[in-house]
């Protein structure tokens, strides 16, 4: 029986007709991390969102834990145990935070298992348990972080899409979400496919990893050689401290095979 668990083939989406993603192809193991890396308006965002059926792909298809899920609507891809963690948090600002929380468990029937998941996240994250009460727009941008990913987990996912963890935050509270989500996926074997800025630290912790540009996947692999590459450490790895001049020479960069 195959460990994939997520299965993507040749797969299209567009904003009118500006093609974003470009006949991707993709396997994520059951049980790992894997990470898709890439410039700004590479498409990442893009994939994550046909993947949890917030776009609909305009050709190839998606299979999850066995199941076609091309095109399905979000509510039913989520029931399948397939949830994202969109960019931006997200998080519901004028509810507290327990409530957020709730929520996430909105279509769960299983009161214990919702009772022991809430009190798991509260013990990733302990400053949610002290937060409890307080409006989720109160938090500070990590603090709410840590809460859409502990909204994810109370949806008792298979897998999870996180877009863009480290956004806006320090590199103290990146290494500190990125070592939560480390024990997310070992302790409770949970999938994470994570598309992230921060080659640097998604590299070091997931176990594939994936480069888009233009919509196109260029190089994959294990990611213990991607760090080793001296074309990824040139021209991407180079790139996180260089600023548009780095940008510029990812862009003249085509000869990744």
């Amino acid at each position: 029986m195959s460990d994939t668990l997520l299965e993507v083939k040749n797969l299209e989406s567009a904003y009118g007709p500006i093609k974003a993603v470009r006949g991707v192809s993709l396997n994520v193991r059951q049980g790992s991390i894997a990470t898709v890396l890439g410039p700004n308006g590479a498409g990442k965002t893009t994939l994550l969102k046909t993947l949890s059926g917030i776009n609909d792909p305009r050709r190839g298809s998606v299979r999850f834990a066995g199941t076609d899920i091309t095109g399905r609507d979000p509510s039913e891809i989520v029931r399948q145990g397939l949830v994202q963690v969109p960019e931006g948090r997200e998080v519901f600002p004028l509810l507290s935070v327990m409530d957020n929380l709730k929520m996430g468990a909105y279509l769960r029937h299983d009161r214990d298992g919702v009772a022991r998941d809430l009190e798991a996240v509260q013990a990733y994250f302990p400053i949610l348990r002290e937060r409890a009460g307080q409006d989720a727009g109160l938090l500070s941008g990590g603090q709410q972080q840590m809460l859409a990913i502990a909204r994810a987990l109370m949806q008792a996912p298979k897998m999870i899409l996180l877009d863009e963890p480290s956004l806006g935050l320090s590199p103290k509270l990146t290494q500190e979400i990125f070592e939560i989500v480390v024990r997310i996926n070992r302790e409770r074997g949970t999938t994470l496919l994570i598309v992230e800025q921060n080659a640097q630290i998604a590299l070091s912790v997931a176990d594939q990893g994936f480069i888009l540009e233009g919509g196109r996947i260029v190089c994959e692999g294990p990611c213990a050689e991607l760090r080793e590459r001296p074309d990824i450490q040139e021209f991407y790895l180079g790139m996180q401290g260089a600023g548009a001049r780095g940008e510029r020479r990812w862009k003249k960069k085509k000869s990744w095979q």
